[in-house]
């Protein structure tokens, strides 16, 4: 008998060591970027496709799934792809942002490969370059939970993404010389939704059914409020966090933002408007789509149902009604509300105000004083390769008051440490903040100037947590962030000429102890540029 057992329990030590280091599963995109003639506002214009598509593909994944994108670069010049919201964890080199990643140069391809640990939800990828972003190349990315995770709600019956955004007539390259010339871009000329102009695109339905929209804010500058008519939305999640699931009419998307949304089908089986308008503008934008009954012979007809239009405080209430399911299961099995954010010390407080003006006589944006240009290499890459170019600290933590000035702004912490930070907004417009490899519990949001005491309003039990956040009018916001991932992150308006023309930063976060247990190394076959380029070849 002893035979018999000593081969059971091999049998069993090799089973149980398989399955610890079986791979989590893969999913192959082989993507064709090419310029193509698009017609959104019903005129000719360069649009940005993949693979032939206006909006680009879905990427639909799995929690921890592998993704192993080729791009390859048809266009005429370098063409980066961004990930919004994805972490990548441990592995900034893919984040897909100037500061981080080599662009591709026109007739060649890179492949990137990203792995959706922990996470689920709706979020979008975008080209990061160039002002490109105003030409297409985007889409929706979602992040299904495993199997074996529960979901706070019944599977729906269909599953749409829904990318919304104002839009130009003008060409990107247009656009991009405007800004370039150092001078603000005009109104938007229209709102496209899923890359068409009213009544463009019908999402069809059947009577009695519950559907999923994945609804994401793609576009430049404009928060938009989404509506379907007779029809009440009941949020579920938002860029990774199943939500509270309250019922709302109409639903503020601010610029770079994602939500997911349950409606039913309960109503007169007849086709009716899905509407989009702009908010905090004159004049008010508006364009439409369809959902479709499926057993409806009735088009939609008469003018589309209005919605908020200017109404700050309307947006402020809809926006701290927006909370935690402390229950549901996130990407693992234990509840969302298991990790305890309020009752964790922070051990930072950092201020960042937007402002806008001139240097040199040309428009500039900035974040505490400092408008940020790009250097010639990927600030990740001389960090990584150790050959320096910028300084750590060169954009203070707190607002100075002063003029606004040129630098490669980048900010040090240390990894494992738990920040704060406040986003102020002095001026008149509705800003929108995100940062890469992160999501932050929005903790708190109000008007006027943050103290000290604003900490008293603060939610440490239920805020919701996620990736972009809006900041009001004459306002601030502020987040709780936990810093676990080792890397140089882009930390950025939304508001996408401000960016292009300097208000973002990058966040090194980071500690001398820091080992290849917390980041990966550069990902082998990654593309060198700049001075990497010219001077190393990648470590082994």
């Amino acid at each position: 008998m002893l035979p018999l057992k000593f081969a059971i329990a091999v049998f069993l030590v090799v089973l149980i060591g398989n399955s610890v280091v079986a791979e989590d599963p893969y999913r192959y995109f082989d993507w064709n970027v090419t310029y193509g003639t698009i017609y959104p506002l019903g005129v000719p214009q360069q649009g940005i496709l993949i693979n032939g598509q206006f909006p680009g593909p879905d990427i639909n994944s799995v929690t921890n799934d592998n993704l192993v994108i080729n791009i390859h670069n048809s266009l005429d010049e370098p063409f980066l792809l961004s990930w919004n919201g994805v972490q990548n964890r441990r592995n900034s080199f893919v984040d897909g942002v100037y500061g981080t990643t080599c662009p591709i140069p026109p007739g060649r391809n890179n492949t990137f490969n990203l792995q959706v640990k922990d996470q689920i939800g709706s979020f979008y990828y975008f080209p990061s370059l160039a002002f490109h972003k105003a030409a297409g190349g985007f889409g929706g990315i979602r992040i299904l939970s495993r199997p074996r995770i529960p979901v706070p709600f019944p599977d729906p019956a269909n599953d749409y993404t829904i990318l919304i955004g104002d839009w130009y007539k003008k060409n990107h390259t247009d656009l991009k010389t405007i800004l370039d010339g150092g001078r603000k871009l005009p109104f938007p000329d229209g709102i496209l939704i899923n890359g068409r102009g009213p009544n463009g695109v019908t999402f069809t339905v059947d009577q009695g059914k519950t559907y999923r929209l994945r609804i994401s804010n793609v576009g430049l500058q404009n928060s938009l409020n989404f509506r379907v008519e007779g029809h009440k939305m009941t949020l579920v999640e938002v860029e990774g966090t199943h939500t509270l699931q309250t019922t709302y009419s109409s639903l503020d998307v601010h610029v770079g933002q994602s939500y997911s949304v349950l409606i039913t089908a309960n109503q007169e089986a007849k086709d009716h408007y899905i509407v989009v308008s702009s908010r905090f503008t004159t004049p008010v934008l508006t364009t439409t789509a369809v959902l479709h009954y499926s057993s409806s012979n009735t088009p939609v007809s008469g003018p589309p149902p209005g919605g908020p239009t200017i109404q700050i405080d309307w947006s402020l209430n809809q926006a701290r009604s927006i909370r935690t399911n402390l229950s549901a299961s996130g990407p693992r099995p234990n509840p969302q509300g298991s990790y305890h954010y309020g009752m964790i010390n922070t051990t930072k407080t950092i201020r960042l105000a937007s402002s806008a003006g001139q240097v040199n006589g040309k428009q500039r944006y900035a974040v505490n004083s400092v408008s940020f240009v790009p250097l010639d290499t990927p600030l990740k890459l001389l960090d990584y390769f150790k050959i320096g170019g910028f300084r750590v600290g060169s954009i203070p933590d707190s607002p100075t008051g002063g003029g606004i000035y040129q630098d490669t702004s980048v900010l040090g912490v240390d990894y494992r440490k738990f920040v704060e930070i406040i986003f102020e907004n002095n001026e008149d417009i509705v800003q929108s903040w995100h940062l890469d490899g992160y999501s932050f519990w929005v903790v708190g949001m109000d008007g006027g100037q943050w103290t000290q005491a604003s900490r008293n309003g603060y939610n440490l039990r239920d805020a919701v947590s996620r990736c972009t956040t809006q900041v009001y009018p004459m306002s601030w916001t502020a987040i709780y962030i936990a810093l676990d991932n080792v890397g140089m992150w882009n930390l950025r308006t939304e508001f996408w000429a401000r960016q292009y023309l300097g208000q973002q930063l990058y966040v090194r976060v980071y500690t001398d102890s820091t080992s290849l247990r917390d980041e990966y190394p550069i990902p082998r076959g990654a593309r060198l540029c700049g001075k990497v380029a010219n001077r190393h070849t990648r470590p082994l």
